[in-house]
């Protein structure tokens, strides 16, 4: 059945993504279902049954008027993409493998910035209570934070030159198959409990990031205020952890997104999945570079102000707020 159901998604390819399409494309898959079951109940072995169904319904200009699309198969039909090469099955599986290690490398590189700030923090809290010379701390404070930052960026240029031979894929001179682009899809419904997982558990270590300063506060009362002073720097390092686990989560999820919609948007071949159909195309490259950043934007903006307000009944009308300006922006681009 998996030979036909790809033979049938090959017919349809490049016709237009159209209702009428969609039901013709429908019938004729229960008419070869139908067919298969019936030879297979008739005795006939696997490749017969195959064959059969496909010289039966396998020319789409013969079965064109009957299923009601005659118009779309002789008209001229659409390209996928000008000039698209298919994606194999391998060049994606490799995609994925190294899309997911410069996800790492982005997620730690981005971990090591953030906490390379606590280092400061540290040694001049030890340097406060050190018989050594206080000086020797601080430089080493400073030193190890500048380690980490260089380490982070080495880490990124690394990964992003690695990554560099894919960049092609942006300019959408690929595309892939349906038995291809299925696969794609059945490894990203896969990850996706892991996403949700990595993202909440992210979300709820940077809002818990708070914790530590107030618990450290109340202990300084009866110890020594050092602790106080390493406040900020456990509030780097939860933040740092949530920061790593909704990076490296979201980056592994926007690769398989990556993949799914190099297809032309308006042939049948570029809506294999239901995220394709819901994607929003922006036209203006600066308006869906914006908007592919704008709710981590949001995010961001909202923890911050939460944090440093402490106002939380009143910053949640950031996200009905953040909801209407991006339901205008999209209503505006469609025009």
């Amino acid at each position: 059945m998996e030979a036909i159901r790809n033979y049938l998604e090959t017919m349809f390819l490049n016709l237009p993504n159209t209702p009428e399409v969609y039901k013709a494309k429908n019938e004729l898959w229960q008419m070869m279902e139908d067919k298969y079951t019936e030879l297979k109940n008739e005795g006939k072995s696997e490749n017969e049954a195959v064959g059969t169904v496909i010289a039966e319904f396998g020319n789409l200009d013969e079965l064109a008027e009957d299923l009601g699309i005659k118009q779309f198969v002789h008209q001229p039909r659409q390209e996928q993409t000008p000039n698209a090469v298919s994606l194999s099955m391998e060049d994606v599986r490799q995609f994925l493998r190294e899309h997911s290690r410069h996800s790492y490398f982005v997620a730690l590189s981005v971990f090591l910035f953030i906490l390379s700030a606590c280092c400061p923090i540290f040694f001049g809290a030890a340097a406060d209570t050190s018989l050594r010379s206080s000086d020797v701390l601080d430089a080493s404070g400073i030193i190890l934070m500048f380690v980490f930052i260089a380490i982070g960026v080495g880490m990124l240029v690394y990964s992003n030159v690695c990554m560099g031979h894919w960049k092609h894929l942006e300019e959408g001179n690929f595309v892939t198959d349906f038995a291809t682009t299925d696969y794609i899809h059945h490894e990203m419904e896969h990850y996706k409990s892991t996403h949700a997982l990595l993202l909440t558990i992210g979300i709820m270590l940077c809002i818990l990031s708070v914790v530590p300063p107030i618990l450290l506060d109340a202990a300084s009362s009866f110890a020594a205020d050092t602790l106080e002073d390493c406040s900020a720097g456990f509030v780097l390092i939860f933040v740092a952890i949530g920061v790593f686990l909704i990076v490296i989560s979201s980056m592994r999820m926007g690769g398989y997104r990556t993949l799914l919609h190099l297809n032309n948007q308006n042939t049948i071949g570029g809506n294999y999945v239901p995220e394709q159909q819901d994607r929003q195309q922006y036209h203006n490259s600066t308006l869906a570079a914006i908007m592919s950043v704008y709710w981590p934007t949001i995010t961001c903006l909202y923890l911050i102000w939460s944090f440093l307000s402490f106002d939380w009944w009143i910053t949640w009308i950031v996200w009905p707020i953040a909801a209407i300006v991006e339901s205008l922006i999209k209503n505006i681009s469609k025009n």
